[in-house]
């Protein structure tokens, strides 16, 4: 039989066709390269080109604002390096995504672009993204992500006494400022030789810069942050979140200057004003005053058992008129407010979860609420009365309280970044910044 088999194969190969025959007889086509070795990890050609042609297509617009290819693909290059460390040490640190956790970001980004998950797949073949890299991609967003938090976490602590220096510092402001930056990076434990080719290398964007480069154009050709292939763009910031040595030069900018260059702990850095504008009015908010009773489904009450309970506390107060505190006090799982006859005090609408909020918003004062489930509970609400307050100062401090967190953390996470892109062996192959060796540029 396997002789039979042969013969028959043969017989076969020579009844193809001559142009089939010569492309049969033609050289495969070659494997797939490294451009990249990160630790124990490698970069393929073909994820760089993925990549650049996902820059190109963002840029079609504006293909003037690319740089020469081979510079691009240092940037790009550098890009997937830096995601690359940031995956190993997630995987490192234990972090892990389930592939749950994938499906349910995939299917909102579906949502949020109004798409089925077919018409996604369908769109993203349209682009050249092959399904599966897209998913894994994906995966190591949600990874860095939460790599993220996990160095954060704990590490930035915000004071009161922060918060109010910030508010009392002659240099505080209000409003928001739109922000563009350029960073040329100085590495850790710089030598020198080090700080002498940053300086000539900012001296040659400041250059072109002057000569009409457009700057997000230099930012993609020159920005060693992370940002660079965005062009630089750090989007709307408020005053208070721009870091205190640049606030009063940024404050006193118009619209489409530059700074010079600014020495930094991280290198130096140049920034270009975009828009501002100015903080809004008096910070007025909603307020709600509402009691509730809440059933809760245990081991002992089953989910028919907890809805069951809610509807007949809800006919005792509507048809039959029985006081809502005392039910709440005899029934409600809330031990926080049932003391209380259920009262919950003032709040924001959605203090206590937008579904809450929700049912608040579409009922009158002294109106009660059908019962309604909200994951393992079932809750009855009424309303008591609303009030319109000026939480300005409540406000600003939440806000400078948010932007001192984030600052510290964007100093800290970029800290991380540098050490550990320092601490890692990279050995790039393509290009004129090939190099290997720990930290290698």
């Amino acid at each position: 039989m396997k002789r039979i088999a042969a013969l028959f194969l043969l017989a076969l190969a020579g009844s193809v066709l001559p142009q089939a025959r010569a492309q049969l007889l033609q050289p495969t086509q070659p494997l797939d390269r490294i451009v990249a070795v990160v630790n124990d990890d490698v970069i393929l050609q073909s994820q760089l080109d993925q990549a650049m042609q996902g820059i190109q297509r963002q840029y079609a617009n504006q293909p003037q604002r690319l740089p020469p290819q081979d510079i691009l693909q240092r940037q790009v290059l550098e890009r997937l390096v830096l995601e690359r460390l940031q995956v190993q040490r997630a995987n490192e640190e234990g972090i892990r995504v389930a592939d749950g956790e994938v499906d349910a970001a995939i299917a909102n980004i579906a949502r949020q672009n109004n798409l089925t998950l077919p018409q996604l797949r369908e769109a993203l073949a349209q682009q050249g993204y092959d399904y599966a890299q897209y998913r894994n991609q994906l995966r190591d967003q949600i990874l860095v992500q939460r790599l993220r938090q996990k160095v954060l976490q704990g590490a930035v602590q915000v004071s009161d006494t922060e918060i109010d220096n910030l508010l009392s510092s002659p240099g505080f402001k209000s409003g928001e400022v739109h922000l563009a930056h350029i960073v040329v990076g100085v590495p850790q434990g710089a030598s020198a030789d080090d700080i002498a080719k940053a300086q000539a290398k900012v001296q040659q964007v400041e250059a072109d810069l002057k000569n009409g480069m457009d700057f997000a154009a230099a930012a993609i050709r020159y920005s060693d942050a992370p940002d660079a292939l965005e062009g630089g763009d750090l989007g709307w910031r408020r005053y208070d979140e721009v870091p205190s040595a640049f606030v009063n030069m940024v404050a006193d900018m118009q619209p489409g200057q530059v700074t010079d260059a600014l020495r930094g702990p991280g290198g130096f850095q140049i920034l270009k004003l975009i828009e501002k504008r100015d903080a809004a009015g008096k910070q007025m908010v909603t307020e709600y005053h509402a009691r509730h009773i809440m059933v809760r489904t245990t081991e002992l009450v089953t989910p028919q058992q907890a809805e069951q309970k809610a509807r007949d506390l809800y006919q005792r107060i509507v048809d039959k008129h029985e006081d809502f505190a005392k039910l709440a006090k005899e029934n409600s799982d809330d031990t926080g407010s049932a003391n209380l006859g259920g009262d919950l005090g003032w709040f924001q609408q959605d203090e206590y979860g937008t579904a809450i909020g929700q049912v608040l918003a579409g009922l009158k004062d002294g109106e009660v609420s059908p019962p309604f489930q909200v994951d393992d509970a079932w809750h009855i609400v009424q309303r008591l009365g609303t009030r319109e307050v000026d939480r300005s100062k409540e406000m600003q401090r939440e806000q400078a309280r948010q932007a001192i967190q984030n600052r510290k953390a964007e100093e800290a996470y970029d800290d991380f970044l540098r050490s550990l892109r320092a601490d890692a062996y990279v050995d790039l192959r393509v290009g004129q910044g090939a190099a290997a060796g720990a930290g290698a540029p």
